[in-house]
């Protein structure tokens, strides 16, 4: 079985996104994360629902969870209107993580190798052009391995 055989097709997100958008649509589609891709359709990165999160949870209680204790339940009911007009760009993504990406043709063997050593529960599969086709999520994987 080959990458492009587990691809299916997935939510992608540029840097100009509004960050509130990719928390709804992650809430909403129950994802685990996002695919940004460029002005061409290549992927960028993967941003992982909890980077969209920190942008809305303020910094003294990211810092500090004793803080966090002494905001009141209204208020901390609503910390998400924190993203206000922030976009994917003000996740400060980290340009030094090698990307997680796999080939249309790469085994199933190498699409796990990926996700277990970037830690990325969503794989891109790209063609030969470098262009996305899908994307391969670490419950699919498991589901088609285990399923054997």
């Amino acid at each position: 079985m080959r990458a492009r055989d587990l691809a299916e097709t997935y939510p992608i997100v540029t840097m100009d996104t509004p960050a509130v958008e990719a928390a709804r649509r992650l809430a909403s589609e129950r994802l685990s994360g996002l695919v940004v891709v460029d002005a061409n359709g290549r992927p960028r990165c993967v941003l992982p629902a909890t980077q969209v999160l920190r942008l809305g949870v303020p910094g003294y209680a990211r810092d500090d969870p004793a803080l966090a204790r002494v905001v009141d339940e209204a208020h901390a009911d609503v910390f998400l209107r924190e993203l206000g007009n922030r976009t994917i760009a003000d996740c400060q993504l980290k340009r030094d993580l090698e990307l997680p990406v796999v080939r249309e043709d790469d085994t199933v063997l190498e699409v796990a190798a990926m996700m277990a050593r970037t830690r990325s529960p969503v794989i891109p599969v790209v063609d030969s052009a470098g262009a996305m086709i899908g994307a391969i999520t670490l419950h699919r994987l498991l589901d088609r391995v285990l399923s054997r």
